[in-house]
């Protein structure tokens, strides 16, 4: 209709969306009011106001008798006793009394772990040395003969000229170690 299509319109209003409207409403009836006043003030300018809207006379307020207390508080006990009944489980037994370990019981679980457990640390340990013994014989296994390179005589000559070299350079500039402490004699 005039170029708002139905799709523009939400289909189902929310809470927040009627709130929203009746505080909205409300205040332009709030200056409606206010407008209404101040033309009634200009039209008679000493004449009282009148409200704008009276409120309607309440209905005096309507007691039971003491009697009539009586019976409906009768009628509702009456009722929870009902429910009650209907909704209480079977009487349960009486719980049993919680049952106690012994010294006796309690010192013969404590050796039976310490059984247990020296057990299991002594397999563990002959596993450990049966996993020892096992190893030098694999590394064994793995090492076989490797052909070395012949080595050419003058790498050996120089290999060891060097290694003179450093032993000189060492001593000359090596300090002179301390002697070594004398042992006590043991008693």
């Amino acid at each position: 209709m005039y170029g708002v299509k139905d799709t523009d319109m939400p289909t189902k209003l929310s809470d927040e969306i009627i709130a929203a409207a009746i505080v909205g409403f409300e205040e332009q009836k709030r200056r409606i009011d206010r407008t209404i006043s101040e033309l009634k003030a200009t039209l008679a300018p000493g004449a009282p106001e009148p409200e704008a809207t009276p409120e309607p006379a309440r209905r005096k307020r309507r007691r039971i008798s003491a009697a009539g207390r009586k019976a409906i508080a009768e009628a509702q006990r009456k009722r929870w006793a009902e429910a009650k009944k209907a909704s209480e489980p079977a009487p349960q037994p009486a719980a049993k009394p919680k049952r106690r370990l012994s010294e006796a019981g309690r010192r013969a679980i404590i050796e039976a772990t310490k059984k247990r457990w020296a057990l299991k640390r002594a397999e563990a340990a002959k596993a450990e040395r049966a996993a020892k013994k096992a190893a030098p014989a694999k590394a064994a296994e793995k090492r076989a003969p490797v052909k070395k390179a012949p080595v050419k005589k003058t790498a050996v000559k120089k290999a060891a000229v060097k290694k003179a070299a450093a032993k000189k350079a060492v001593v000359k500039t090596a300090p002179a170690a301390p002697p070594p402490p004398a042992e006590a004699p043991s008693s």
